[in-house]
């Protein structure tokens, strides 16, 4: 071959070359995701959910356990690992194989609150909005003057009507604002079914009326359960909320063996609503879960059972991530902070909207965990 064919061939292919270097790298699909759960497990600290149970915590001083040697045997194990599976297995053989977990502190990953009061009705109005504020100070706040991303998704044309709420805690009538969103709730002790269609139904709404009330302001997980799952079949929502509470009360309360337990239902909970939903052609392979608390708790043998703005620690919280758009990248470990503001964004970008339109300021969806 001519010398100078040659060159001019050579020439050619690195011009080529470097000219695919300089194309902009190809847009990111359309997401997978037509359909998103946002599930609150109340006031369960990160050490639980990525250390499993606390050795000086599984005792009858300062953990208030009423049997020892039985919640051991339930839940204690000799490494991390193998605690918090034993306590979170749909956590550790689903979750962190399948999508993404955010918050242990032990391996350089923060998720924090920023409302900087760390309790319930700030936190939930953080994840709801994406952004913290000063007014709501109290639990015993009245209705939220802040609008929610899913009373602006409800407003949609695609979503309107498809958007619901199921939470334990009375306060969410408040916390969604009701009677502005107009979305449709069923919370605290109502009557879960007003119209009973199933002898199931009735059954339910029976448990409701006479079971003893532990809690004043919120039934049974178990029983929420049953009522999610009802909705959830009858209702087909493309946007739910799901709010369980034991987690927080039993700490509250000083029952370090009844928070192991409600923690461990309420795993088993989330793996039931995940297959249940899989089994339905709506939701297969098309659902994302969000999974959080929406504050976290102080540490030591008095403060793992309080938060508040005063209470070190309970800043941290954590966030997993499971769905048709998550990179399985499982437990993050020395990523940048992640905050409880960024959920509400989250939630609107995996439906193709931008949640900072209408508040800019909220907190950036978590680009990691919907693959953008």
């Amino acid at each position: 071959m001519n010398v100078f064919r040659r060159v001019a061939l050579v020439s050619a292919g690195l011009a080529l070359a470097l000219h695919g270097l300089a194309l902009p790298p190809a847009a990111p699909g359309p997401l997978k995701t037509q359909n998103v759960v946002v599930i609150v497990t109340d006031g369960l600290r990160w050490q639980e959910v990525f250390r499993g149970a606390e050795t000086a915590l599984i005792s009858d001083k300062p953990g208030g356990v009423e049997d020892v040697p039985a919640t051991k045997a339930a839940f204690w194990r000799p490494t991390a690992g193998e605690r918090r599976e034993v306590l979170l297995p749909f956590f550790w053989t689903v979750i962190a194989k399948q999508g993404q977990l955010y918050g242990n502190v032990d391996a350089g990953s923060s998720a924090q609150v920023v409302n900087g009061y760390k309790f319930s009705y700030p936190g939930y109005n953080e994840i709801l909005t994406g952004a913290g504020d000063p007014r709501i100070d109290k639990n015993e706040y009245g209705p939220n003057p802040n609008v929610s991303v899913f009373e602006w998704l409800n407003a949609t044309p695609e979503l309107a009507g498809r958007v619901w709420v199921v939470g334990g805690w009375d306060a969410f009538p408040r916390i969604f604002n009701r009677d502005r969103s107009r979305l449709p709730m069923r919370t605290g002790w109502d009557t879960p079914f007003p119209g009973p269609s199933s002898p199931r139904q009735q059954l339910v709404n029976t448990l409701y009326r006479t079971i003893t009330h532990e809690f004043s302001d919120m039934p049974w997980d178990a029983l929420l359960q049953q009522t999610l799952l009802d909705i959830v079949a009858a209702e087909k929502p493309r946007l739910l909320f799901v709010g369980y509470g034991e987690t927080d009360e039993w700490a509250h309360d000083g029952r370090y063996d009844l928070v192991l337990s409600s923690a461990h239902n309420v795993d088993a909970f989330l793996r039931e609503l995940w297959e249940t939903m899989q089994a339905i052609p709506q939701y297969r392979d098309r659902t994302t879960f969000i999974i959080t608390t929406d504050h976290g708790r102080g540490d030591g043998p008095e403060n793992w059972k309080h938060h508040d703005w005063n209470v070190e620690g309970a800043e941290n919280m954590w966030i997993a991530v499971l769905g048709p758009d998550t990179p399985a990248l499982g437990e993050r470990r020395n990523t940048a902070r992640v905050t409880q503001s960024q959920i509400a964004a989250t939630v609107a970008a995996l439906f193709g909207k931008d949640w900072r339109s209408a508040n800019p300021s909220a907190g950036a969806p978590l680009a990691e965990a919907i693959g953008r």
